[in-house]
């Protein structure tokens, strides 16, 4: 029983991700933190009042909340370009995906720069 859950957590990518889950609330914290300590005082110098967190922005009798909404933006996008960066480094584009090719002679895989079939050991036409 414990090898077949083993082997549906593996073949399921369960583990990866988990971890990246793990990893997505860590990196969200440091981003948070980033934000709140670093990025908003900046952006607090910049107002009338330095309290950013209670910034309104009055229409008529609706207040709207715009401070915290400021902060939620930066926080999603520090998070996106992060992950977007994290992405483009870890996986690879879908044109590169297979580099084997079929032998002509044999229909057997072989690596798409092969000069030879290591099957059949027929000569095989450069790779253009």
């Amino acid at each position: 029983m414990w090898s077949e859950f083993k082997s549906f957590l593996i073949k399921q990518n369960v583990l990866s991700l988990a971890i990246a889950v793990v990893i997505a609330t860590a990196l969200n914290a440091v981003v948070k933190a980033l934000v709140d300590d670093f990025i908003m005082p900046i952006v607090a110098s910049m107002m009338p009042n330095s309290d950013w967190q209670k910034a309104t922005w009055t229409v008529g009798s609706i207040h709207f909340g715009i401070g915290d909404f400021i902060a939620a933006m930066i926080n999603f996008l520090i998070i996106g370009l992060v992950a977007w960066r994290i992405s483009k480094a870890f996986i690879r584009p879908a044109g590169d995906k297979d580099s084997n090719v079929d032998c002509g002679f044999c229909r057997m895989k072989i690596d798409r720069g092969a000069s030879r079939c290591p099957f059949c050991t027929s000569e095989l036409a450069p790779a253009a």
